[in-house]
């Protein structure tokens, strides 16, 4: 599979999977969102009732926060807490609503809380003051926030930050096999010429031979890939000595037949290939079919 169709999938599976998390987190939030909705009117309507009220009315609830929600009623109400506890924890319990929350009691009129408790799954961690004393008539909402980890569905901000997360590692994955993928290749991807048994790489100074490496100096690699470029021909002593040396200002005296010696010895694994001195005249790669 190419690069490209790699990092095309790569991102198709991280939008579809955003996609779904954020359709099931949704789903999740509203379908809560509603259960709770039911619940606080079915406590308002218990609240009324036992302070024989029948046909007040319990207003809209509302959602303030992801968890918070509030309600609250047409006319005044007073009430004693402990009962007010009972509702509302009977309520939640027969809906398995969480068994974390909060509960304020707030004036209409200066939104200071009248009454407030704190449920937990821990007995030691619930706190229930003030109970057995009544609450005295007047205009209250009740905010309730939900505090558990049973209500802690992931919000929009977090599944955003979760795809973003999965995008890079998306990324690092693509970038990682396409690393992996260029290491073992770059010998096979580069250009070489064949030189009998070997492959030839002049840009990598080096020889091939049944996946063993032999390392050529650069003198070395440039002549090589003269006599590879004029094989089984005749290339005069001035023609090499000028092209590798003389043109980077060197010239040379014994250096040549050093380095044609230094060439014979790394070629000799391949009997075909010899490199023959001219007498007079220069040297020829010669390769026998």
């Amino acid at each position: 599979m190419n690069r490209k169709r790699i990092i095309i999938y790569s991102f198709l599976i991280v939008g579809i999977l955003c996609t779904w998390w954020y359709s099931v987190s949704t789903n999740s939030q509203t379908e809560f969102s509603e259960k709770v909705k039911v619940v606080l009117r079915e406590v308002g309507n218990q609240l009324l009732l036992s302070q024989k009220d029948s046909t007040s009315l319990i207003l809209p609830i509302k959602k303030l926060e992801t968890f918070k929600y509030e309600l609250s009623f047409e006319k005044e109400l007073r009430f004693e807490p402990n009962k007010m506890v009972s509702i509302i924890e009977t309520n939640f319990e027969k809906a398995q609503l969480s068994k974390q929350y909060r509960v304020e009691v707030l004036q209409c009129t200066d939104s200071e809380v009248a009454y407030s408790y704190e449920m937990s799954e821990q007995v030691e961690n619930t706190i229930i003051p003030c109970s057995g004393r009544y609450v005295p008539n007047s205009c209250y909402v009740i905010q309730v926030r939900f505090t558990g980890k049973e209500a802690s569905f992931w919000s929009l901000s977090e599944i955003s930050y979760l795809c973003i997360l999965l995008i890079f590692i998306a990324l690092e994955v693509f970038f990682f096999k396409k690393k992996a993928s260029e290491k073992p290749t770059d010998a096979i991807t580069e250009e070489y010429a064949t030189i009998g048994s070997f492959q030839f790489y002049p840009s990598q100074n080096k020889l091939i031979k049944q996946a063993t490496e032999i390392n050529l100096s650069k003198k070395e690699c440039e002549l090589l890939q003269i006599f590879s470029e004029n094989l089984n021909q005749i290339v005069t002593r001035d023609e090499l000595t000028k092209k590798v040396w003389e043109d980077n200002g060197v010239i040379v005296g014994r250096s040549l037949d050093t380095y044609i010696s230094k060439l014979r010895k790394k070629l000799k694994d391949d009997e075909r290939i010899q490199i023959t001195n001219v007498h007079g005249v220069g040297y020829k790669l010669e390769l026998e079919s």
